[in-house]
């Protein structure tokens, strides 16, 4: 709901315990309860957009949809009207299922060649066959840290799959294993009992996560706005749902689970934090591995100069 704080519980705690009180509460003021006024066009020229959303029982999904501009429009500030005639992405994704008038949503609205984000959360409004109306409780952009940079543009000679190929399991076999030791981009699904779903994203060099056994991954915490919005829900609630990307391949693996907050670990020389001392441990309850439906095409540009580096 909306609030005149704009930081819970579970946030401020972790502002407090890492020092960083005053950051957040200097970054918070770019939290309102509309988009900004330069941000609504820079919301409609994006072909790409994560979802966080709940299922009944509450547990987190992630999602990421693809289409063409205007897949999402705001035409006050106040709202967001998503397109479902623009989206490329499958409709067996649990996103369409999760999404129901009342419930939180999370959205993540991110133009990786310009490094540029909007974070948009939100509750459904109305929705039908054809759009799905969110009244915004808070918005504000985010820096441009940790994004990689890609080009996106469109591919014709693209064929979307005849048939699925969807696979899923419980366990991280060595392709899954694979996937996600080479990733360098994911987005992350939380949520707080009162103040709704986040969607946020991580980034780093290709191996930034890592598989400590076929149930449980580690992800670093690097330095950010000092706000703590996704580990903060963690405090709270450690439900949690990550999607990874593989431009290349053109596939998304998608992951429900639990979280473990790691605080004051010693720096791994593999997966450094940048000297947070920070992570956190995902426990996989299930995975789903599905192909991007959509004739967009991604060139990798750079990384992110701010990717902390492994080091012997």
């Amino acid at each position: 709901m909306p609030t005149s704080d704009p930081f819970h519980e579970g946030e401020r705690l972790l502002q407090e315990r890492a020092g960083e009180r005053d950051v957040a509460q200097r970054n918070g003021g770019l939290v309102g309860d509309a988009i900004p006024t330069r941000a609504i066009p820079f919301l409609a020229e994006q072909r790409m957009l994560a979802v966080g959303s709940v299922d009944e029982q509450g547990d987190p999904s992630a999602s990421v949809l693809f289409g063409a501009r205007g897949l999402a429009v705001s035409p006050d500030g106040r709202s967001v009207v998503i397109d479902r005639t623009r989206i490329d992405t499958s409709l067996d994704d649990p996103v369409w299922s999760n999404l129901r008038v009342g419930g939180d949503v999370g959205l993540l609205a991110i133009e990786l060649a310009s490094r540029r984000r909007l974070r948009i959360n939100g509750s459904v409004r109305a929705l039908d066959a054809r759009r799905v109306e969110v009244t915004v409780h808070q918005a504000y952009p985010n820096c441009p840290k940790y994004i990689q940079r890609r080009h996106v543009r469109e591919n014709p000679a693209a064929q979307p799959p005849q048939e699925r190929r969807d696979a899923a399991g419980t366990l991280l076999d060595a392709a899954r294993t694979m996937f996600v030791e080479h990733a360098d981009t994911l987005f992350v699904a939380s949520r707080h009992p009162t103040r709704g779903v986040d969607m946020s994203h991580r980034g780093g060099a290709p191996g930034f996560v890592r598989v400590l056994d076929p149930r449980r991954l580690r992800i670093p915490d690097y330095r950010g706005n000092g706000m703590f919005n996704t580990l903060g829900n963690f405090v709270v609630d450690d439900r949690a749902a990550l999607v990874f990307l593989d431009f290349d391949r053109g596939i998304l693996l998608q992951m429900t689970g639990t979280v473990t907050l790691q605080f004051n670990e010693a720096e791994d020389s593999h997966q450094p934090t940048g000297g947070t001392g920070r992570y956190w441990d995902f426990h996989l309850a299930r995975w789903l591995e599905v192909p991007i439906l959509t004739k967009l095409a991604w060139e990798l540009l750079d990384f992110s100069p701010y990717n902390p580096r492994a080091f012997e």
